[in-house]
């Protein structure tokens, strides 16, 4: 059953999809902008028809080179229970490629990034009033006073734009574990401050915007994210890039285009450079979050290219849901590619 998602909720949804889990306590880097305003005339778009695989294997001149996995950043346990034949898919890569590495060095400039540094607290940034009803809210995360009083308002915005964590090991964080402990070499296709400069450019009244959003309706995301975990396991990318877009139509103009180009294009054009070295080196586990996938300025789009062909594959899960697209359904698909 599908819930009806509020504006608020895209903030939410552009977490799980776009951007990587912090890795750290209870706070992640994801975005959006001001959910207000109406619909640019000429919308930007994800979609990318015929491109429904979130999983497919790579191959050039007819010789595999690797795999590319669209993850939703998430501890469901649903997302974490690989099928039996993922060890042997993984295994035959000599690299994973992931969006940011969660070494310790970055973690701990990570958590600099999220705080003030020069002094100044979330209370000034915010308002009493704000910084009050923020306190409350966190209340389930078990963040420090001290560390809340020194957050950075996106920070903040995000942290209650995903549910409390719980394990900490999240889809992503366990494909690395996993394919450090097969052999690979693990690398990422950003730099954490590449990553983070989205959110450290957003204008601050589209902070306080989500961020008061958030604070309305943190007690929602426990039920948008079980959605979009739903959505996930069916397998299907097309899925997800619609209830993106539904969401995105929320932004006015000016934020709708700096979260597509700041938030997805120029990321996606980032790591698409990162990657092709890699795969020219030897073959490549792709892991990514679903979203950057889809569209023009996609991985998918980026690596045909390139020249690489791309073969649909169903979901690497256990889960029935993932299950769900029939043999049938790949075939037809893999007539797509090149």
């Amino acid at each position: 059953m599908q819930i009806a998602m509020k504006p608020r909720a895209a903030a939410a949804l552009l977490a799980a999809f776009v951007l990587v889990s912090a890795w750290w306590g209870p706070t992640w880097a994801g975005g959006a902008s001001e959910l207000t305003g109406a619909p640019p005339a000429q919308p930007e778009t994800l979609s990318a028809k015929g491109d429904s695989s979130l999983f497919w294997a790579l191959a050039r001149d007819g010789e595999p080179v690797g795999y590319l996995l669209g993850t939703i950043h998430s501890e469901d346990p649903r997302v974490l229970d690989f099928a039996e034949a993922f060890s042997e898919q993984l295994s035959a890569n000599q690299t994973f490629a992931m969006e940011m590495v969660p070494d310790l060095p970055t973690l701990t400039r990570l958590t600099e990034y999220m705080q003030y540094q020069d002094g100044t607290t979330l209370e000034a940034r915010i308002g009493a009033e704000r910084f009050a009803r923020l306190q409350t809210a966190l209340s389930d995360y078990r963040v420090p006073a001290d560390w809340i009083a020194r957050m950075k308002v996106w920070a903040a915005m995000m942290t209650l734009s995903v549910p409390p964590p719980q394990t900490g090991f999240f889809m992503d964080f366990s494909l690395s574990l996993r394919a450090a402990g097969a052999g690979l070499e693990v690398v990422g296709l950003e730099t954490l401050e590449q990553q983070l400069s989205f959110l450290e450019a957003m204008p601050m009244k589209q902070q306080l915007a989500l961020l008061d959003q958030a604070l309305d309706e943190y007690d929602r995301v426990e039920a948008v994210h079980t959605q979009m975990v739903d959505s996930y396991l069916a397998g299907d990318l097309q899925t997800l890039v619609s209830q993106t877009e539904e969401q995105l139509r929320e932004l006015d103009p000016e934020a709708r285009s700096y979260f597509m180009e700041q938030g997805i294009d120029a990321r996606n054009r980032r790591m698409l450079q990162a990657l092709l070295p890699l795969l020219e080196a030897g073959p490549v586990f792709v892991a990514v979050g679903a979203l950057h996938l889809a569209g023009a300025s996609g991985l998918i789009a980026g690596l045909r290219s390139a020249g690489y062909e791309l073969i649909p594959l169903p979901l690497p899960l256990s889960a029935p849901e993932s299950r769900g697209q029939t043999e049938q359904g790949a075939d037809d698909k893999a007539g797509d590619a090149p």
